[in-house]
């Protein structure tokens, strides 16, 4: 009987927010359109490639092997060759910004290339590390092909043994950034969108006074916490969906792992997501408090210090202790994981028994919130 009255209040209780969050168009468009915005702006807008990288070319003396290397650079699609006629000019535009990396050619360069120990020097402007270790990268490896190409027609052939490096990249084969950064996206839209909007409801029903109205009846805490958490999974749940069509059709980022882990792991991470907005929303007396609370304590702790932009094991360690707290931390590396690596089902376990952790936390502390006010 009591688990019969139980139900039925609740099925109530969901209708009623249904119709709620259905009235309220302006949550709806939120909870709707805004996932899909973010995916597709920072799925097309956001990038740590770097796709054009300006070098500049400083050939002390012209000479055919010297040619060969700017005939190399100008091969790479990655690269804009800019020339030089001095050392000075270069740094100059180097200085402005102009360019992003020098390449100086001595003027002794064929007689080194000749008996085997030919240097080229590379200045790389150090402003940005991401953009400076990208044009290393591409500046490095169209030289090495270059060298290759040489050493295979015989113009160099050095006393001693050659040695070739082969350079292989695991889980992002194609050394697009993209594939990085689309399971990230996935996290922050789920964080977004679980704590900003269930982070207003009980605030704003307070300010309208409708929530004074629960207090006559014998509905509980907890079927009202489970209550406003339904409708908005149905949204959350959408909304992964269409992260992941995304993800597949837009972006071409692999799904290595079981689809089913990823949405069990993506729902368990959206229901914490939910509890801590509405646990923010429980305690804070007004609106605007609790979006304030509410972005201040999910989605840019997510962003910054989940793994999203930065590698968490670069950071000081009191900082690396705090991203560890974060729920955040769990799911970002676990869906990267799913993406890229493949199903590693002891990481699956261990990190959905944290967030199944967070989560009931979470919801507690919801009915705590409102345990005071309902009875």
């Amino acid at each position: 009987m009591k688990n019969s009255t139980f139900r039925s209040r609740l099925i109530s209780l969901t209708r009623k927010e249904t119709r709620q969050l259905l009235r309220d168009k302006s949550n709806l468009a939120v909870g709707l359109l805004l996932p899909v915005v973010l995916i597709l702006l920072f799925g097309y807008g956001l990038s740590f490639d770097l796709s054009n990288a300006r070098i500049g070319v400083v050939q002390e003396q012209r000479t055919p092997q010297s040619w060969q290397i700017v005939t190399a650079l100008q091969g790479s699609r990655y690269l804009s060759v800019q020339e030089y006629t001095s050392f000075n000019a270069a740094q100059d535009a180097l200085r402005k910004g102009k360019t992003d990396a020098i390449l100086r050619i001595p003027s002794d360069f064929a007689q080194r290339l000749t008996a085997g120990n030919a240097q080229l020097q590379l200045i790389v402007n150090g402003a940005s590390t991401s953009v400076a270790s990208a044009a290393q990268g591409y500046v490095t490896g169209a030289l090495a092909t270059q060298s290759a190409v040489i050493a295979d027609r015989g113009v160099n052939k050095p006393s001693g043994g050659s040695v070739t490096v082969e350079q292989r990249m695991w889980l992002n084969e194609s050394g697009n950034s993209t594939w990085f950064i689309v399971p990230g996206l996935v996290v922050l839209i789920l964080t977004l969108i679980g704590a900003f909007l269930t982070g207003l409801l009980i605030a704003r029903e307070r300010e309208r006074g409708t929530l004074e109205a629960l207090f006559v009846t014998p509905v509980r805490p907890l079927e009202l916490v489970l209550a406003k958490l339904a409708p908005y999974m149905v949204i959350g749940t959408i909304d992964l969906v269409v992260c992941l069509l995304a993800s597949h059709y837009l972006f071409d980022v692999p799904i290595r792992g079981s689809l089913w882990a990823i949405i069990v792991s993506s729902l368990l991470y959206l229901l914490v997501s939910l509890g801590l907005g509405l646990t923010i929303s429980g305690f804070a007396p007004g609106q605007f408090l609790a979006s304030q609370v509410a972005l201040i304590a999910s989605f840019m702790p997510a962003m910054m210090l989940s793994g999203f932009v930065f590698d968490t094991r670069n950071l000081p360690v009191v900082i690396q202790v705090i991203s560890q707290i974060l729920p955040a931390t769990h799911f970002m590396s676990l869906i990267k994981t799913l993406f890229l690596g493949g199903d590693d089902w002891k990481m699956f376990f261990k990190e959905c028994g944290i967030l199944s952790l967070y989560a009931l936390v979470l919801i507690n502390a919801s009915r705590i919130s409102l345990r005071k006010r309902l009875r």
